[in-house]
């Protein structure tokens, strides 16, 4: 591991970030542990969001961390089915997709992993593209029939991942998967982080979105919670449709083996580096 001096850390971190005391402290923490981060499609329309986002990743890897980076690509996706004239159904929040749809979805997921791969080339930090026409890693079963070509990670090929990992290469993931016959499926982002950071037992998965976190009924942010007060709170209905999804996948991985799972708004200047590198985070952390 890499050990820095304070002038040394003072010229990688932004001066609006955290301390720097803490982050002395959390890089000692988290230098033998793998990290998961989930860019959500929801916070990556803003440009200035993105190149806050790239920025953030960057420094953590020359901090030396292990970074492993899945995105989404929804409102992307969205754009082009419209040019198209293509109108969107979905089912349980998933999108219906069809032959034409997923040819779609394939091309403008792999434009966006490119897109992230480049930029973070350009401040320095190695990246790699890992999708369905380059090292996929994710092979598939089908969701369900009426979804058409959505699927759910069955086996994740962790040895790419690791091989890069352990060279300071970023794997930038798009949550694409190949079923039977090498047939192309979309997959749920979250979902795809989730399993990605099971399959990896990493130490954090952090998924950023474009609201604080969790919040209570008086709708302020929880800054830590157990997976059975979470229960509850989606018994008594404090926690309803739109985040249930999210949650699950938080709640699965904090099951099988990730230590604790961050949910984190994006729109937030550095959230990411607050997150890891703070005493008091920048969303909700749930823990087992």
């Amino acid at each position: 591991m890499l050990s820095f001096k304070k002038e040394d850390l003072e010229n990688i971190l932004p001066k609006n970030g955290p301390p720097i005391e803490e982050v002395y402290k959390y890089i000692e923490k988290y230098k033998n542990d793998l990290i998961v981060i989930k860019y959500g499609g929801n916070v990556f329309i803003d440009r200035n969001i993105f190149n806050n986002f790239i920025v953030d990743i960057s420094i953590l890897n020359k901090l030396g961390l292990s970074i492993v980076v899945v995105h989404g690509g929804g409102p992307r996706i969205k754009r082009e089915l419209e040019k198209s004239n293509i109108q969107s159904k979905f089912i349980r929040g998933l999108r219906v997709t069809n032959e034409k749809i997923i040819n779609i979805v394939e091309t403008v997921l792999i434009d966006f992993n490119d897109d992230i791969v480049n930029s973070l080339k350009k401040i320095g930090s190695e990246a790699i593209s890992i999708n369905t026409k380059n090292n996929n890693i994710i092979e598939v079963i089908p969701e369900a029939k009426e979804l058409g070509f959505v699927g759910i990670p069955n086996k994740i090929n962790i040895d790419i991942i690791k091989k890069n990992v352990k060279k300071k290469i970023i794997p930038i993931i798009s949550p694409l998967g190949l079923g039977k016959n090498n047939l192309t499926y979309n997959i749920n982002g979250d979902t795809a982080a989730g399993a990605i950071a099971k399959s990896l037992k990493s130490r954090r998965l952090l998924l950023m979105t474009n609201v604080e976190g969790v919040l209570d009924k008086e709708k302020k942010l929880i800054e830590e919670v157990s997976s059975s007060e979470i229960l509850e709170m989606i018994k008594d209905e404090t926690i309803t449709e739109g985040m249930i999804p999210k949650i699950n996948t938080c709640l699965d991985a904090v099951k099988n083996g990730v230590t604790a799972v961050g949910i984190i708004d994006g729109r937030k200047q550095h959230s990411i580096l607050f997150e890891i590198f703070s005493d008091k985070g920048s969303g909700t952390l749930i823990r087992k």
